[in-house]
């Protein structure tokens, strides 16, 4: 098990990871609503304000994961949130998911959000890697992995059903030692 009790504030350049706080509910009820999250995270529309308020405002108390709201600091609103999660015990590794919703789209922010979560991960725990999945119609996102470092190593075929379509899930891995190998070819 690897112990996530302890709630970073980790600043960037454009972006702010820290532990959501009550003002965040608004903006975070904003992305969980928003159609291209839905359709890009799998979920479903329906919305339980009173069980989501609930569930993150539990989600400090973890030991076992990593929750971070993601800030904008140009406009000081949560745009997303990044999450660590799903210890497995046999890889000695967990996952990795982010969600940006429409206020912070399209301008680097999950990819910088990207990299500070991975890099606080990497220096503070003894994970040997992180793994996450994407569907095959989020190419923006499988690039963004791909940028930093992460590379697939299976598919899941017609995991999920949208719009009559089947879409496939790609299952993507970061190691220890290709986020090493990263770290030294980026100086």
């Amino acid at each position: 098990m690897v112990y996530l009790g302890h709630k970073p504030i980790i600043e960037g350049e454009r972006v702010v990871l820290r532990p959501f706080n009550d003002e965040d509910f608004p903006f975070i009820e904003e992305c969980l609503k928003d159609p291209e999250v839905l359709k890009l995270t799998g979920s479903s529309s329906d919305f339980d304000r009173e069980l989501i308020l609930k569930w993150y405002n539990t989600r400090n108390e973890q030991t076992d994961r990593l929750d971070l709201a993601i800030v904008d600091q140009s406009q000081g609103i949560l745009v997303g949130e990044v999450v660590v999660n799903l210890y497995d015990k046999k890889s000695h590794s967990m996952n990795f998911r982010i969600l940006i919703g429409p206020k912070g789209r399209n301008q680097g922010l999950g990819t910088e959000a990207t990299k500070l979560v991975i890099d606080y991960v990497f220096k503070n725990t003894s994970l040997n890697q992180l793994t996450l999945s994407v569907f095959d119609f989020n190419p923006r996102a499988k690039y963004v992995y791909e940028k930093v470092g992460f590379v697939i190593y299976s598919i899941d075929e017609n995991d999920l059903e949208f719009e009559g379509k089947w879409i496939n899930s790609i299952n993507m891995k970061l190691t220890r030692e290709n986020w090493i190998n990263r770290e030294k070819n980026a100086y």
